[in-house]
């Protein structure tokens, strides 16, 4: 739609096509934009860069299906939790790739993040963990840090497309340089010189606002709906903790879920009647 709107009404106003083909400007943003976010990024941020374009084309990891999931083994870990003391986790949180409880869960197994978030904060539990405001306390610490770590792409493509403008003017500036160069050429030799120029610019400005900001703005948002995964988690262990029947710690991680997410209360109800019993 960007590309279609930008070059279908230059077309439609009369301006010729060739003009803006100009390879070397491309070149000149494309090419130096790609080594300055090499420059400023480490390689853990570069190496998670391209998963993070496919989450643009993706979409938010975690759907509503998935959270139900989520809410499902959180209640079959309580339930366990509640009739067989917090000692019968022990098993399944030290060795969660061998559990048959975690075994239901295929989603959220494939989250090695999730599992080990979960399974440190059972396993402080069973060592004697129980004041809620310290472990939601240490909670926030350990979220904000692990979303700091994937903010940093998006953060990164935002900068990316701070610069290109500056980019674009850099290639404009090399192009009035050669069209100053030419400056015996006919008007008509110094006019394509000063459109290939001023090219520069305009494609400086496009891929800022026309491409990369928005797709650092839909990454970031990715990622923040992706947290929520996190925030269901530890609502419904703070719960738990505080002694509230699994039915109702559920109800707790529920309701921290968004709208378009958010399984209804029959919805997991129903879900958590079919579970089979924990051991």
């Amino acid at each position: 739609m960007v590309t279609g709107c930008v070059i279908g009404s230059y077309v439609a106003m009369g301006g010729k096509l060739g003009v803006l083909w100009q390879p070397f400007e491309f070149v000149i943003i494309g090419g130096s934009g790609v080594g300055a976010y090499i420059i400023a990024n480490s390689k853990a941020v570069l190496g998670q860069t391209m998963g993070g374009f496919m989450s643009i084309l993706k979409g938010p990891k975690y759907k509503k299906d998935d959270y139900l999931e989520l809410l499902s083994l959180q209640y079959q870990i309580f339930k366990l939790a509640k009739t067989k003391g917090m000692l019968a986790l022990e098993t399944h949180v030290e060795n969660p790739e061998d559990s048959d409880l975690f075994a239901q869960y295929p989603k959220f197994m494939s989250n090695h993040h999730a599992v080990e978030f979960l399974c440190d904060y059972l396993r402080l539990m069973t060592l004697g963990t129980d004041n809620p405001h310290e472990l939601e306390a240490l909670m926030d610490m350990e979220l904000e840090t692990h979303h700091g770590e994937e903010h940093k792409v998006s953060h990164a493509i935002q900068t990316l497309a701070e610069a290109f403008p500056g980019l674009g003017i850099v290639a404009a500036v090399m192009g009035i340089i050669k069209t100053m160069g030419s400056i015996t050429e006919p008007p008509a030799v110094l006019g394509g010189l000063i459109a290939a120029a001023l090219v520069g610019t305009f494609l400086g400005i496009l891929m800022c606002y026309g491409f990369a900001a928005p797709m650092a703005t839909a990454l970031k948002g990715n990622q923040q709906d992706d947290s929520v995964y996190f925030t269901c988690i530890k609502a419904g262990l703070l719960a738990h903790l505080q002694g509230y029947a699994p039915a109702v710690s559920i109800e707790f991680a529920r309701k921290v879920l968004q709208s378009h997410t958010r399984p209804s209360f029959m919805e997991l109800e129903e879900a958590t009647q079919n579970l089979p019993a924990a051991t």
